[in-house]
């Protein structure tokens, strides 16, 4: 190795003696040149485009990040929190549930967690809203739907198989 380093050396320096003094300048400039280029692409340029990229992000990391502990502190409230005691699925319950609707039930049987319901001319917004406030407060699924709209608007018959999951 030290025999190919000193031919370099000695090649160099031949190289360099030949050369009269406006070209050794020129040289000098163009490796100066080449030099400074290869340093800003190396190190300056990829410092400038990330500050400049983080800068532009910055804002929207923040605001990711506010909104990450907004999170975790409803997390926090609700762990903390006991979960509230679901109703068991009832021949009561249910007929409390459809007078605060103001639905009668035509029909309504019960067996262990499920029922099935039947309803004539009752309005459809408040039916859904029926099957809402059960999916709610008592957990209950609507298991088979069947609707019958009727000449007026928003009235409909309706037939449903509800189920009541979560349970024991």
């Amino acid at each position: 190795m030290s025999m190919s380093l000193s031919s370099l050396t000695s090649w160099v320096s031949d190289f360099w003696s030949m050369r009269d003094a406006r070209e050794r300048k020129l040289i000098t400039l163009c490796a100066c040149l080449i030099i400074g280029t290869v340093y800003y692409l190396l190190l300056i340029a990829p410092a400038v485009t990330g500050h400049a990229r983080l800068n532009h992000e910055l804002p929207a990391l923040h605001q990711q990040v506010a909104q990450l502990q907004s999170l975790a502190n409803q997390a926090a409230d609700l762990k903390s929190k006991e979960a509230s005691p679901v109703a068991l699925l009832s021949q009561d319950s249910l007929a409390m549930a459809l007078s605060a609707h103001g639905l009668k039930a035509k029909s309504l049987n019960i067996s262990e967690q499920t029922a099935q319901l039947a309803m004539e001319n009752v309005s459809y917004t408040q039916a859904l809203a029926l099957l809402d406030t059960l999916k709610q407060t008592m957990r209950i699924d609507v298991v088979d739907a069947k609707f019958t709209l009727l000449d007026k608007v928003d009235m409909i018959n309706a037939s449903l198989t509800l189920h009541q999951s979560g349970m024991p």
